[in-house]
């Protein structure tokens, strides 16, 4: 679960990230990091893809200025994924209610702009 997010920093199991990071039931990348820094590509998300799971949350920033393509869309639905785009805010809360449903769910997030 993650306890708690504000621009910058997210808490998660008691520890503190600053960095943008992709988390499941566990931390699968804690320092995220997109070949062109705003914008999420395929070659961004190789251990989502991997994975496969039930559902795809991509935290946009507390602005929602990351952008996500369009292919990185259709690829997830195409491997049965489903993809939820959201503010990091309300990511959070998604994340946190689609695991307590006892999804498998990931969340890619920006947490800063």
């Amino acid at each position: 679960m993650i306890e708690e997010y504000s621009f910058g920093t997210i808490k998660i199991s008691g520890k503190i990230y600053k960095s943008d990071l992709i988390v499941g039931k566990e931390v699968i990348n804690q320092r995220w990091w997109r070949k062109q820094g705003h914008k999420v590509q395929l070659e961004d998300i190789p251990e989502i893809l991997n994975k496969k799971p039930e559902v795809v949350i991509f935290g946009t920033g507390a602005n929602g200025k990351l952008v996500v393509d369009g292919k990185v869309v259709d690829e997830l639905k195409k491997i049965g994924c489903e993809v939820v785009i959201a503010r990091s805010d309300e990511a959070v809360k998604k994340f946190n209610e689609l695991l307590k449903a006892e999804k498998d769910v990931v969340l890619a997030i920006h947490l800063t702009c």
